[in-house]
């Protein structure tokens, strides 16, 4: 017998999860109304401020379509560092929005000359999240392994950005995937430790 995949006994893959969370992500934003995604971007700049007291460097990212925005964070942050792909890896370069170019997918990064910084905090984003910090990302795990590398140096504060849609009850976690230490929305902060 064959199952469908939305028949309970079917095994949900993550490339179902990241389907499923895209089209909530996509829908909530579409029904925002005007001013109202802005509106609930500064509210995720106020709610997470207290998480940034006394960052070195932080690293952030080019949000890309229905992906929130963390613009509001960066103007409380002052210097900070966006992600650059290169090969399977991912460095962290000190640069102003202005110079960002065209990258990996054409996601805007920092050009190959910026100063490479180690960010001690990492805005991060994702597909969809458990309350434990587990972090459902794109597929191809840049952010994890850049977080191990970091993480080996010293330690780093992962933020996982979302809308309230992306928080899931429940997601697989592979050896190498990199924990969150918190997750931010318009709504809530959350301290995944007490989840874990």
């Amino acid at each position: 017998m064959v199952v469908p995949p939305h028949h309970p006994r079917a095994a949900v893959t993550k490339t179902d999860l990241r389907r499923t969370y895209r089209a909530a992500r996509k829908a909530f934003v579409a029904n925002l109304g005007p001013g109202v995604r802005e509106r609930l971007e500064r509210q995720l700049a106020a709610m997470i401020a207290p998480a940034l007291a006394g960052v070195r460097m932080a690293g952030s990212y080019a949000a890309v379509a229905d992906e929130i925005d963390p613009v509001w964070i960066e103007k409380q942050l002052g210097p900070h560092a966006f992600p650059r792909v290169a090969g399977p890896n991912t460095s962290f370069h000190q640069v102003e929005w202005s110079a960002l170019v065209p990258g990996f997918q054409n996601i805007p990064e920092p050009p190959a000359s910026a100063r490479q910084v180690e960010p001690d905090l990492l805005l991060v984003p994702l597909v969809a999240v458990t309350l434990g910090g587990v972090r459902l990302g794109q597929g191809r795990g840049y952010y994890d392994r850049a977080l191990a590398a970091l993480r080996q140096h010293r330690p780093v504060r992962a933020i996982g950005l979302a809308w309230e849609c992306q928080i899931a009850p429940a997601l697989p976690a592979e050896p190498w995937d990199m924990p969150l230490d918190l997750i931010a929305t318009p709504e809530r902060l959350v301290d995944c430790r007490k989840y874990r």
